[in-house]
C-alpha cells in the first residue's frame, strides 16, 4: 500500500510524515512517542499510519506480464 499523500477523513497532510515516523519506530521508539514527536494528534490521521504496511518488496517479487 502507499502511504496517501492526505488523510482520507480530515484532509490533513501526512505523507511527509511517513519517513520521519519509520525512522524513529526504526530507533526504538514506542509507535505511539513516535506520533505523538511528529505531531500527529487526531486519530483519524495516526490510524493511516499505524495501519501502512510495506508491500512494495512482496510485489516485486512477482513477474510481471
Amino acid at each position: 500500500m502507499i502511504i496517501p499523500i492526505r488523510c482520507f477523513s480530515c484532509g490533513k497532510p501526512i505523507a511527509h510524515l511517513y519517513l520521519k515516523y519509520k525512522k524513529l519506530v526504526e530507533e526504538g521508539k514506542s509507535q505511539k512517542d513516535a506520533l505523538d514527536e511528529i505531531g500527529l494528534k487526531r486519530y483519524c490521521c495516526r490510524a493511516q499510519l499505524l495501519g501502512q504496511t510495506d508491500t512494495l518488496e512482496l510485489v516485486n517479487k512477482f513477474k510481471k506480464f
